[in-house]
């Protein structure tokens, strides 16, 4: 996108496509070699526990000898595209048991400030 032989300075081109100028300049890091080994390593962990967040798997590597924190291992399963396979909440899932109440200002035109309010007024489930 960005031209360097153009008669348009980088300045120049980097406004008229609305990105900031450090983009036209980065040049993103080559991975290092025990970077290559640990991903090898953390895909095989994966394919063997595929439930393994990046604390478990730290864990895995720190037996294995490997001397890498929490956060780098998370980092490389980022890279690498890998995520825990576990159970996620279903908070937003309608259930049948509960009632769906109309909602009453649907058709109502409102033109002043007070006109209408609002509060909620549930119950909390652990107090049910």
């Amino acid at each position: 996108m960005i031209d360097r032989n153009s008669k348009l300075s980088v300045k120049r081109q980097c406004a008229i496509l609305q990105l900031p100028r450090s983009t036209a300049y980065y040049k993103p890091a080559e991975l290092s070699e025990a970077d290559h080994v640990l991903m090898r390593r953390i895909d095989e962990l994966h394919l063997l526990y595929p439930f393994a967040g990046s604390r478990m798997l730290r864990g895995l590597l720190k037996q294995a000898g490997y001397k890498v924190g929490r956060r780098h291992v998370r980092t490389l399963m980022r890279k690498m595209g890998i995520d825990a396979l576990y159970r996620k909440p279903s908070t937003s899932r309608r259930r049948d048991e509960n009632k769906v109440y109309p909602y009453l200002l649907r058709d109502l035109p409102i033109v002043r400030p007070n006109q209408v309010w609002a509060c909620d007024i549930s119950v909390p489930q652990e107090a049910a």
